[in-house]
């Protein structure tokens, strides 16, 4: 599977191909605490590669962001 969006799904924001999970979703899980085990027995169609992609797409959002500095 793959990261996608669609404007009809979830407004737009990325999500696992075929699911209505986003990545954002998933970050919020294992930022929580919640392993990739825990996460694939509560989100059966989920494969451990959607996990791992999720993280792998949100490191290269972050890798490509420009930071502006905000002028006092």
């Amino acid at each position: 599977m793959t990261i996608v969006t669609d404007p009809h799904i979830l407004r737009g924001k990325p999500i696992i191909e075929g699911t209505r999970i986003s990545v954002e979703f998933i970050l919020e899980l294992l930022s929580s605490g919640i392993g990739i085990g825990e996460i694939l027995k509560e989100y059966p169609q989920l494969k451990k590669e959607d996990v791992l992609e999720a993280v792998t797409y949100a490191r290269k959002i972050l890798g490509n962001e420009e930071i502006v500095p905000l002028s006092s």
